[in-house]
């Protein structure tokens, strides 16, 4: 199945979406797979011909039902408002996943796909009547402000937010840059509290990378959107690169997941890709034939050999599951943290004419192996606690060959080695002190690469067997 950038156009496709909130958020990275139409609108149309005859009785209780709201209603209402709120009614009844959009909510489907819009940049879903944040979009204003991924939002500029849609709340987030949003949050442990938060044009950039220690990368996927995959194998190419300036080889990597709501599904089969050189990646199933989809590695992988950690938690949702659950499935990687969300569905957005769409949940998607993530997420291999460390201050009666006076010198480069270790040494600082599980995913590819034979560059520039003997 070929995916272009054209099959994004308006009505032109239906777009497959694994995100993990309850409807097409307009301040989240909540993104489509689409679909060429020339198949798949003609085997929706035969599928619809095929449907079972209505439910007459069911059908005269429902136009029963909209004549007294009609007729009787406290305040006068148009045909059109009780017929959208009841087919939105139908699909809050089914799963959290499934939604009706119209108007402003269809028209940013395209919007929030370019990763260009105004909000505060913040995953929510629907709990217990209220709005639960999934998790903020890294370095958004939510982000920023310290909205924390389990917060409960219970009001917007005053207004509650009990039993209020999704997507309803996200439109009253969103607005024009620079303006102001007041936010009532209610977090486990402490009384409610509000945020001030002003409004940004959220462009996104969903993968970011950075050396945390000498042959060590760090690879941050904050959401999968359509151009993961070619930016994945961008930061991949451009870290060996810098390593290459400075004869260090990778010698091991950290694909960080955490909090990453999910996104587009052939952007998590791409980041998959990227890693194994063949094999099943995720296959969909559901009631009808089309959305049965199978997706396989394509051997144009950038990384395929290096030691791999990935790092999940329990914002780490759908897209990201397929990634964890693909990679785990190979024995490609070593998955750290804590259980996944456990978000598992596909959603389909079906246009019903210009302005207005539904978006249905319309299969499950299985690990190479044939796992179901749904309602179950992805168990790490080495479950990891998020926490502190702090680093020990030195003792000033510890003290090392190095400190004696008169000691002798070694014959390194000791310019260039200072400098490395400089340089080691604060970005070792900032996992350890920051970051738990990253600090821990750093130990452990260094304990499998110290159990590697040891290798170094031969003549020719390429790595070989070094002689012990």
């Amino acid at each position: 199945m070929t995916f272009t950038p054209s099959t994004f156009s308006r009505f032109s496709a239906r777009q497959l979406f694994s995100g993990s909130t309850a409807a097409s958020l307009p301040l989240t990275i909540f993104l489509g797979l689409a679909l060429s139409t020339s198949a798949g609108a003609q085997s929706q149309q035969q599928a619809q011909q095929q449907v079972l005859p209505l439910p007459l009785n069911e059908v005269r209780m429902f136009t029963e039902a909209l004549d007294r709201i009609r007729m009787s209603y406290v305040e006068e209402i148009d045909d059109q408002t009780l017929l959208e709120n009841a087919i939105r009614g139908m699909l809050a009844g089914l799963d959290p996943h499934s939604a009706y959009m119209a108007g402003d909510e269809f028209d940013l489907l395209e919007e929030t796909t370019t990763g260009e819009f105004g909000g505060l940049g913040v995953e929510v879903g629907r709990e217990n009547g209220y709005i639960r944040v999934i998790s903020p979009i890294d370095d958004s204003p939510a982000d920023r402000a310290g909205i924390k991924a389990g917060d409960l939002i219970i009001q917007i500029d005053n207004k509650p937010l009990r039993e209020m849609l999704p997507e309803e709340a996200a439109q009253m987030m969103r607005g024009a840059p620079g303006t102001d949003v007041t936010v009532t949050v209610a977090r486990e442990g402490q009384e409610p509290f509000d945020l001030t938060i002003t409004r940004e044009v959220i462009a996104l950039s969903s993968v970011r990378s950075r050396i945390i220690a000498p042959g060590y990368a760090y690879l941050r996927i904050s959401q999968f959107r359509v151009n993961t995959g070619t930016e994945l194998e961008e930061e991949i190419e451009e870290l060996y690169a810098q390593n290459e300036a400075i004869d260090q080889p990778i010698k091991g990597m950290v694909l960080d997941l955490r909090n990453n709501p999910g996104g587009i599904l052939q952007a998590s089969v791409s980041v998959v890709d990227a890693f194994i050189n063949e094999g099943r990646i995720v296959y969909t199933e559901g009631r009808l034939e089309q959305t049965g989809l199978d997706f396989s590695a394509t051997r144009k992988t950038v990384a395929g050999d290096v030691p791999l950690v990935v790092l999940i938690n329990n914002g780490s949702a759908s897209a990201s599951e397929i990634v964890a659950g693909a990679l785990q499935d190979h024995g490609r990687a070593i998955i750290m943290g804590k259980r996944s969300f456990g978000k598992g569905s596909v959603q389909t957005v079906l246009p019903l004419d210009e302005r207005r769409a539904i978006k249905l949940t319309t299969s499950l998607y299985f690990t190479p192996s044939g796992r179901s993530i749904q309602a179950q997420g992805i168990e790490p291999d080495i479950e990891v606690d998020e926490a502190l460390v702090t680093r020990r201050s030195r003792n000033v009666m510890q003290y090392n060959e190095a400190d004696l006076a008169g000691h002798l010198e070694n014959g390194n480069d000791a310019a260039t080695e200072n400098e490395r270790l400089a340089e080691a040494l604060i970005s070792a600082e900032e996992v350890l002190v920051s970051d738990y599980p990253l600090n821990e995913a750093l130990n452990v590819l260094k304990g499998i690469n110290a159990f590697k034979p040891a290798r170094s560059l031969n003549d020719t520039g390429s790595f070989a067997q070094r002689d012990l003997n």
